[in-house]
């Protein structure tokens, strides 16, 4: 079995990024910048969003973070994202999840512009998806990641070939369905309501498991040389690192399923690193489109 190493993979599309900005630079002056949103002291949100400021000034990309308040007002916090919608130095718009109780999160991403939601998540980019409008939309960038995961083992047409999607959500399991099918691919788009769940699994070449279970995905259920992405990252106690330790584990038995699997992500070290990838070429492209000029092919 070939274990898919999303590190390196997220790292060639981080050295794209910054030739991709270095030339934007040169040739049009243009500095792409990313705008990260934050509100309230959720510490896992803290720490995503130090990482991805990191990340974009590796990039070369101007990082701009905007931490507010706990009590920030759903006035302040829509008033801050028409600053940055109009910012020339803006091209790309994130805010962190989740956001405080009082806050709809659905009303605010909706507020962000199209063309700057690197995140994907307008419904503005939800059709253009849809549609198959790729030239305008900005994918989720977790499925995006995944996808160049895929495309390396496979190639870009999956004519023939029988995908399956666990999970449903607006953030992975939808877009991911989308670019599958965009790619040729005869979808199966499976949920916690689907009946029989393994024997779709069964019949599935690729297999993408993005519903929050642990180690849900059984041998049993892959088809024999089938290509396994693991977007689940679920924390178990891990008593054998010391006392009140935990780790980190998908949702897809590695162990039981490698013996089958033609290919899959471990977790960590799968998918995780390809989804900030991915949120710096997402922004890269949106400078681009900004400065009139074909972005590159991530």
């Amino acid at each position: 079995m070939i274990r898919i190493d999303g590190k390196a993979t997220a790292e060639n599309v981080i050295s794209k990024v910054k030739s991709a900005t270095a030339h934007l630079i040169d040739r049009a002056g243009v500095t792409p910048g990313l705008a990260v949103v934050i509100a309230g002291t959720d510490p896992a949100s803290q720490v995503y969003v130090a990482s991805k400021g990191r990340k974009a000034r590796e990039c070369g990309l101007n990082s701009f973070e905007h931490s507010l308040p706990e009590h920030t007002t759903r006035q302040e916090l829509l008033g801050l994202i028409d600053r940055l919608n109009t910012d020339p130095d803006v091209h790309g718009i994130l805010v962190q999840m989740p956001l405080p109780h009082h806050l709809d999160g659905i009303e605010i991403i909706q507020h962000i512009d199209p063309d700057k939601d690197v995140d994907g998540l307008t419904e503005i980019n939800v059709g253009r998806l849809v549609s198959g409008n790729h030239k305008r939309a900005f994918v989720p960038c977790t499925p995006a990641g995944c996808m160049i995961l895929i495309r390396d083992q496979l190639g870009d047409d999956l004519s023939g070939k029988n995908a399956i999607v666990i999970g449903r959500s607006i953030l992975v399991g939808k877009p991911m369905a989308n670019l599958l099918l965009h790619a040729n691919a005869t979808v199966t788009m499976a949920h916690s309501r689907t009946a029989d769940l393994a024997a779709h699994c069964r019949q599935s070449d690729i297999l993408v498991a993005a519903v929050g279970r642990t180690e849900m995905v059984k041998r049993d259920w892959v088809k024999p040389g089938a290509i396994v992405i693991d977007v689940g990252m679920n924390r178990i106690p891990a008593p054998e690192k010391g006392e009140g330790k935990t780790r980190l584990v998908g949702d897809v038995d590695f162990a039981g399923v490698s013996d089958v699997a033609a290919a899959m992500t471990p977790v960590p070290g799968g998918v995780g690193p390809m989804t900030i990838a991915m949120l710096m070429a997402n922004t890269v492209t949106a400078a681009y489109r900004t400065a009139g000029l074909e972005p590159p092919r991530f």
